[in-house]
């Protein structure tokens, strides 16, 4: 187990924020044929792989929640960008026990 020093946010915990109208940056890191089968409206898109190379895509003082399937490679995300001084929050559960809507295609 890692020691997680950032924060962890349940699908239905990030839907509720989103419903509030709050200010929510999402990162999905899921694949590109995973992300086209469906993800949060308003998500950017940078497959896990990608993510050392598009730093300068994500915004490091903002809070970004990343979303994945399951929340594992939300987590190796987290991981690595909290290291690297980024104010992250891992969608524990991931997509597969998201109940909001869902955007199909690029």
């Amino acid at each position: 187990m890692s020691n997680k020093t950032y924060k962890e946010l349940l699908p239905h915990e990030v839907l509720e924020r989103i419903k509030q109208k709050e200010n929510v940056t999402i990162l999905d890191v899921r694949e590109h044929d995973e992300w086209e089968s469906g993800h949060i409206y308003g998500a950017k898109h940078i497959p896990l792989g990608q993510i050392a190379r598009a730093l300068n895509e994500i915004e490091p003082k903002q809070e970004t929640i990343i979303v994945c399937r399951s929340g594992n490679r939300s987590g190796i995300a987290c991981d690595y960008l909290f290291s690297m001084g980024y104010h992250v929050v891992n969608m524990s559960g991931g997509m597969s026990q998201w109940s909001g809507e869902v955007v199909y295609g690029k």
